[in-house]
């Protein structure tokens, strides 16, 4: 029969009955814990359109003639991909790209009229779930897509048994999320990896990472150090070292323009054991920053894997860290300098351009003409940098061409980027090599699981300077002005009033508290799930009796297992299918009952019959009988079953006896 006579007869197929209130708002609970992550990243207008197409298919729940028409729709449609180019002049890419899936949910809501549309909303609901990792991967966003993904799941299961209640649903769509728990897990284990993540695109699969930079000029880092964004996370094996001598070297900075301090051009060289000094041996685990640096304490005395030593001090992966990476490293702490350096190395260490700074190139002149060598030049500048009163803030005043001369006579005041720039500068001016390097210092010790956590707020920049027969050596002019900041940290070096990173507040301490136990969760979600990469899945397997296993026995193990737990599934449900039922167990209880007695039940007699039969044979019992009958026909044909009734049924069974 054709759909509108099948209409005609009041028979409505289930993908064509319309949604109702109840599916409407499981499918819309759905769509808004999806899509609500994007919001935080969508253009205010569009957040206002997609809101405003949900609620006029709300309205059309009740109202079926407010839904639109398609030329409406195709309109609506032109209109909101216009809204997009004009956003972001793109259509294809991560974030333009979700935005107008965003935007397609309302439109797909909009247009759904029928049960079988709705699945469509709960299978793009479930895309958006995915799409949302594509920014992060943290515990509250895998809290949000599986309760996004319970919701759809239980707006289907409404769908597809529109009549049951509510309960019993939401009772099917746990038991199926429950049984795809198994699965889940399996694929997670016993899935090949890839190192890296699988998504993203060229043109901007890796932006919005914060980080310290190739270059340094007046502001830079006291830009950064108001990001309380975790950059790394440490597990020393064994005792901290004290904070002073926590300097987590990056980047070294060789060459100057004037205003900005940039990479040399370091070469590849070994790894050469320093004399003196304490071991400290630690793991680290770096989040994302889209470079090569990895970071070590001064000075590194072992290497990661698929790591390189270059011969200015930085360590650097053979990847760029686009993904957060684990590594295991030893250092020597305090140790003593390497005295050797090339010829070329130091001229370059000695360059500045010319006609910048008068002042400060006469005050390093001074310094030259009144010292018996490079010693001495490095002791009065210590001594100046102690004496000079220079001001630590976050906020120092913008600079001109001359900024050193403007940092050191005018202005007094600036964060450590200004410090190192100008104590590298004097001691250039004197003729001294010397050069910039940033990093981190110091960093927060979680109390809840010991680990320490370096953060973006705890940028660095200092100096190091060659001394003939010596080496380098760390000068760090900051502290020599602000001692503070080494043995205190940011917060208490910085004068009252200074903008800082808002858990860094002494007012806040109780809030402190929260951020160290949820930091430390969040530390064990990174190693044990973001963390299981290719190296972990091998450990695994290892542990059992597995080794060596590539992608085809992966694979292979992967469908066992699955295959496996199907059948197990199957088998489990057929049981629950072929399993007696209580009513049916009870009438064949009683009959057999009748039939030790003589009465027997012929295969083409129905139970009225039957039991009229039996109470005109056995008259003693006639009533018990006549009532097991009826509860039976009850429960078997009649329009509802009470479980008081079965209960009372199997009851008048097990107690029928015959006089």
């Amino acid at each position: 029969m054709k759909q509108n006579e099948l209409a005609r007869h009041g028979i409505v197929l289930p993908g064509q009955r319309p949604i109702a209130w109840r599916e409407y708002a499981m499918l819309l609970a759905g769509l808004l814990l999806a899509a609500g992550p994007h919001a935080l990243r969508a253009p205010w207008w569009l957040i206002l359109f997609t809101l405003f197409l949900y609620a006029w298919r709300g309205l059309a729940v009740s109202n079926r003639s407010l839904l639109p028409s398609r030329w409406l729709l195709v309109a609506i449609v032109a209109l909101g991909m216009a809204g997009i180019w004009l956003q972001y002049r793109a259509i294809f890419g991560r974030t333009p790209g979700l935005m107008l899936l965003v935007l397609f949910s309302g439109l797909k809501m909009l247009e759904t009229r029928h049960q079988r549309d709705a699945a469509a909303v709960v299978f793009l609901t479930w895309f958006l779930a995915i799409t949302s990792f594509l920014y992060t991967q943290s515990i509250p966003t895998a809290i949000g897509m599986c309760a996004a993904v319970a919701a759809s799941v239980a707006a289907l299961v409404s769908c597809a048994a529109p009549r049951r209640a509510p309960r019993a649903n939401l009772r099917t769509a746990w038991m199926l999320l429950g049984q795809a728990v198994p699965a889940a897990l399996v694929l997670f284990l016993l899935f090949p990896r890839v190192q890296g993540p699988l998504w993203g695109l060229p043109q901007d699969a890796f932006t919005g990472v914060t980080g310290l930079s190739d270059s340094m000029a007046p502001g830079n880092l006291s830009q950064l150090t108001l990001s309380d964004a975790i950059a790394f996370r440490v597990d020393f094996h064994g005792e901290a070292p004290r904070r002073r001598a926590l300097y987590w070297r990056g980047p070294v900075l060789w060459d100057f323009d004037g205003r900005t301090w940039r990479l040399g051009n370091p070469r590849l060289a070994d790894l050469e054991p320093r004399a003196g000094g304490t071991r400290v041996e630690y793991s680290v685990l770096m989040e994302p920053h889209n470079r090569n640096w990895l970071f070590a304490l001064e000075m590194p005395a072992s290497l990661p894997p698929q790591a390189r030593y270059l011969d200015d001090g930085q360590i650097i992966s053979l990847a760029q860290v686009r993904s957060r990476i684990s590594y295991e490293i030893a250092s020597t702490i305090e140790s003593e300098p390497n005295p050797s350096e090339t010829f070329l190395a130091l001229e370059r260490a000695r360059r500045l351009p010319p006609g910048f700074n008068p002042r400060a190139r006469s005050l390093a002149e001074s310094w030259r003409a009144a010292s018996a060598g490079d010693t001495e030049v490095l002791a009065r500048a210590i001594e100046y940098f102690r004496g000079a009163r220079l001001q630590y803030t976050t906020e120092p005043a913008l600079l001109g061409r001359d900024s050193v001369d403007e940092f050191l006579y005018d202005t007094r005041e600036g964060f450590c980027e200004h410090f190192s720039s100008a104590f590298v500068f004097l001691m250039r001016a004197a003729g001294i090599p010397a050069r910039v390097v940033t990093g981190y210092q110091g960093g927060d010790m979680n109390p809840v699981d010991g680990k320490f956590t370096v953060r973006q707020s705890d940028a660095h920049a200092w100096s190091e300077v060659f001394i003939i027969g010596r080496g380098w050596i760390r000068v760090d002019p900051t502290v020599l002005s602000v001692p503070l900041r080494l043995d205190a940290g940011l917060a208490r070096a910085l004068p009252a009033g200074n903008a800082m990173p808002l858990l860094m507040r002494p007012e806040l301490e109780w809030l402190r508290g929260l951020r160290y136990n949820w930091e430390a969760l969040a530390h064990q979600w990174n190693l044990l799930v973001l963390g299981y990469n290719p190296d972990r899945q091998r450990e695994l397997l290892s542990l059992l009796g597995v080794r060596g296993a590539d992608w085809l026995e992966l694979t292979s193990a992967l469908m066992a297992v699955l295959g496996a737990f199907v059948l197990g599934l199957f088998a489990w449900m057929l049981h629950g299918m072929v399993r007696p039922d209580p009513v049916q167990k009870s009438w064949d209880q009683f009959c057999r009952k009748l039939g030790e007695r003589g009465v027997t039940r012929s295969p083409n007699e129905g139970p009225r019959d039957y039991s009229e039969r039996a109470a005109r044979s056995l008259p003693s019992a006639k009533d018990s009988i006549q009532r097991i009958a009826a509860l039976y026909m009850g429960l078997r044909y009649g329009r509802s079953a009470a479980e008081t009734e079965v209960v009372e049924l199997r009851r008048r069974v097990k107690e029928l006896e015959f006089g």
